[in-house]
């Protein structure tokens, strides 16, 4: 068989799994697994046999063992490593942190597996913005406070105009920032670059590690958001960003709480 088996790990909770996912993952030979993947996900649900390589770009290229050198891995390496496995026959399974259609680099490993014509499936999941509304009661698309919600990455801030910062602070919609924690300051200086465009019933929450026992929910106005930032310092990864009417919700409807740990500890594969 040449296939790669997509799976969506979701936002961190291992029972935000699907049962397709784990049907897949209860046959795997090989998985390939990102970094902001739970390791309980592969405790639970996988074949006890199979062969799992870590290829998080931030991670390590090893075995399950886990005892060789840490190694950097580019995009071409990761699809090199895809390819070798499925073209031996093996049942490989991609597994992605959150969705694997939203901000991943998916499109990359299709296109290769497309070149040796490997077939392949892609397994929906919940992605983070999902996940972290729902653990934090914060409806993205409540009625009365929005009526729709934007998914922006950060990955290349130029990619973001200076209109397009202007646009953000009119418009009603909940906006929600990915891959973002190290760029918190730009996204806040960008917004409150021009101050009369600012709604005062807009708040800001800054979500840590959602939908794990980690989960650190933080909110201010988007006049204190820096004051916030300078506060707290640094946020574990991965953490995304919720801006829009729909914040004020959080304390009216969060049904999990707010549970802070000393030292702080990172839920994920590293």
């Amino acid at each position: 068989m040449k296939k790669v088996i997509f799976i969506s790990a979701g936002p961190g909770d291992p029972d935000l799994i699907t049962i397709k996912a784990v049907y897949h993952l209860r046959k795997s030979e090989v998985i390939l697994v990102d970094r902001l993947v739970s390791p309980e996900i592969l405790k639970k649900y996988s074949n006890s046999k199979r062969k799992i390589i870590y290829v998080g770009k931030r991670s390590t290229y090893c075995s399950s063992s886990r005892n060789e050198n840490p190694l950097y891995l580019t995009q071409k390496k990761i699809n090199d490593i895809m390819i070798y496995h499925a073209l031996q026959g093996k049942y490989v399974v991609r597994l992605k942190g959150g969705d694997v259609s939203i901000f991943s680099n998916i499109m990359d490993e299709l296109i290769e597996l497309k070149k040796y014509d490997i077939s392949y499936e892609i397994i929906p999941g919940v992605t983070a913005a999902v996940g972290a509304a729902a653990y934090t009661g914060i409806p993205l698309t409540a009625r009365g406070y929005a009526s729709s919600v934007r998914f922006i990455t950060l990955h290349d801030p130029n990619s973001i105009r200076q209109d397009q910062w202007i646009e953000f602070m009119k418009t009603s919609d909940t906006l929600v920032f990915y891959m973002c924690i190290q760029k918190l300051d730009y996204i806040f200086d960008k917004l409150i670059m021009n101050k009369r465009n600012i709604y005062t019933d807009k708040l800001v929450a800054i979500v840590e590690q959602a939908t794990t026992p980690m989960q650190k929910v933080y909110t201010s106005s988007l006049y204190n958001c820096k004051e916030l930032i300078r506060k707290e310092k640094k946020f574990l990864s991965p953490s995304l960003v919720i801006i829009g009417k729909t914040v004020n919700l959080h304390r009216k409807f969060k049904w999990t709480s707010d549970l802070y740990f000393f030292p702080k500890k990172n839920y994920f594969v590293s």
